[in-house]
């Protein structure tokens, strides 16, 4: 009678904890529905066909920029860990960064996260929205961290995500992602930083700040402004610069086929 009492006991223990692991499992995700805006993966897939590219002309377009000194730099250098892209109109900038994504998820085994600003699209305009992709795609590759998500979730459920003081919680979260131990370093690409409409200088500072202080390694793109080379435009240890107009014998033939 015992050893049967004990193996109830045991089947409700578990039964239990079962059923409490799944409740935390569908809060996770449903954390994770809130957070969601926009699918980058999805960005890119329409860029790339919005060009009715071949597979061969879209390699065309980027490979050149793997050889460059700076990018290789950016790749391999422990203490190089910004680069930026600047160029004119029509410099093939969102084609590079669409390349160099395939290329990265392709022969690197570090965590990639990317975004595309977008003037004309409001999920897509905006400084927390930025950090607000970058957050929701680092929980999906490694839910140890859903926890920290989960936790402002749990204190005031989507409001955290959409309210005033929406900048200021996706930041925090970043930044706690960003300086976990357990990643070995991150990648993260923000493409037309010139198109991020609302708060963009406290992007560009966020962006020269963890390239900065925390292992990221970062790869934005933009056109030529002043109040973002006032920022990021002084090469030093954490960062460099690629400017295309320098690279024109390079991308010439590219270009025709893809344009901003």
């Amino acid at each position: 009678m015992h050893a049967l009492l004990g193996e109830t006991r045991e089947a409700i223990s578990h039964q239990t904890k079962q059923q409490e692991r799944r409740h935390e499992d569908g809060k996770s995700e449903e954390c994770l529905r809130e957070l969601f805006q926009t699918n980058p993966k999805d960005d890119r897939e329409r860029i790339i066909r919005r060009k009715d590219n071949t597979p061969t002309l879209f390699k065309s377009s980027y490979e050149w920029i793997l050889d460059v000194e700076e990018f290789r730099r950016w790749r391999t250098d422990p203490e190089s860990r910004r680069l930026w892209l600047r160029g004119d109109p029509g410099k093939g900038k969102t084609m590079l960064l669409c390349g160099i994504i395939e290329e990265l998820e392709k022969s690197d085994p570090r965590p990639l996260c990317y975004f595309f600003c977008q003037a004309t699209v409001p999920a897509l305009d905006n400084a927390t929205s930025v950090l607000r992709s970058l957050v929701l795609q680092l929980a999906q590759k490694y839910p140890w961290l859903r926890n920290q998500v989960l936790a402002e979730y749990e204190k005031g459920g989507k409001a955290p995500f959409n309210d005033h003081n929406a900048w200021g919680t996706m930041y925090e979260l970043l930044n706690s992602m960003l300086s976990d131990p357990q990643l070995d370093g991150v990648l993260l690409i923000v493409d037309a930083l010139d198109e991020c409409t609302t708060d963009r200088p406290k992007l560009l500072q966020f962006i020269k700040n963890i390239s900065t202080i925390s292992r990221a390694k970062v790869i934005i793109s933009s056109r030529k402004w002043t109040e973002i080379d006032e920022v990021l435009g002084e090469d030093d240890t954490n960062g460099c610069t690629i400017t295309l107009e320098l690279h024109d014998d390079l991308i010439s033939k590219a270009v025709h086929s893809y344009i901003d």
